[in-house]
């Protein structure tokens, strides 16, 4: 087991300024951890902070945008001198663009690639060194369902979050017997503020129809950062949180091909005309 919460956990959450971000803080925080809270809006990671600290919780604020290499190797030393060491690092920050691909524009493609791949790819390039040496720790890489499943109009979402779930693969791969494990978290739609601040093109309705589907989701940032620190410490690699996005994805695996590509808009286009 690469991960325990019998002792106090070092952590480090990105994009913990609120949504899953903060609900992974506060969960940590029941659980008696010790967390750098970092995000690049510093006020939301101070607030978040605070709520750590009414908690009990010994919690550090950082700003930190992950699209850029230089701050996330600030935020890794700044880990290790304030924690000692980082026992599980959360990749969570992420933002969204939706609508065809032809109507989305080359500065929203390198965008959403500078956060939602870009900074899971300095997260694991500038902590998993210090955890190897340890000999311990755990990365949680935020993914999504849509990295499984590929919706239609969400193209480059589709896209980060598909990358994410490779690399995730590829790392459990190498990080096997080191101590150090990986799991990947495939959520489906849960309240947050990623559809407000994306960046939407085109005709599409799909934010709208997220934006539904985050309202009638039964389960929530908490529970859905519990199911993801509950599969870390079991050694999970796959967290699917959400029962659509896990039959989903087996009925993809098991579908001919042909069945699924009419399956997926279909399904998707009843909940819009919902």
């Amino acid at each position: 087991m690469t991960l325990s919460f019998d002792k106090p956990v070092r952590a480090v959450v990105t994009g913990a300024g609120g949504g899953l971000g903060r609900a992974f803080c506060l969960e940590l925080g029941r659980r008696n951890a010790r967390v750098v809270v970092a995000d690049i809006d510093l006020a939301g990671a101070e607030e978040t902070a605070a709520q750590l600290e009414k908690l009990g919780c010994k919690a550090h604020a950082r700003a930190c945008d992950v699209a850029r290499r230089e701050a996330v190797a600030e935020l890794a030393e700044a880990a290790q001198s304030l924690l000692g060491g980082v026992d599980l690092l959360i990749n969570n920050a992420g933002v969204a663009t939706s609508g065809p691909v032809d109507a989305i524009p080359q500065q929203d493609w390198e965008w959403i690639m500078g956060v939602n791949l870009w900074g899971v790819i300095h997260g694991c390039e500038l902590f998993l060194p210090h955890m190897r040496a340890q000999g311990r720790g755990h990365v949680i890489n935020v993914a999504s369902a849509a990295g499984l499943l590929c919706t239609p109009m969400m193209a480059p979402y589709n896209v980060t979050k598909a990358a994410v779930v490779a690399l995730s693969e590829t790392m459990a791969g190498e990080l096997h017997g080191t101590g150090v494990g990986v799991t990947v978290l495939c959520p489906t739609f849960f309240r947050t503020r990623i559809i407000d601040a994306g960046r939407h093109h085109g005709e599409s309705r799909a934010a709208s129809t997220a934006s539904k589907l985050m309202d009638r989701a039964k389960m929530q940032a908490p529970e859905v950062a519990r199911f993801a620190l509950d599969a870390a410490a079991e050694g999970t690699l796959y967290a699917l949180p959400h029962a659509d996005g896990s039959w989903l994805w087996r009925l993809k695996r098991l579908a001919p091909e042909r069945f699924y590509q009419k399956l997926v808009p279909r399904y998707f286009g009843k909940i819009k005309r919902g």
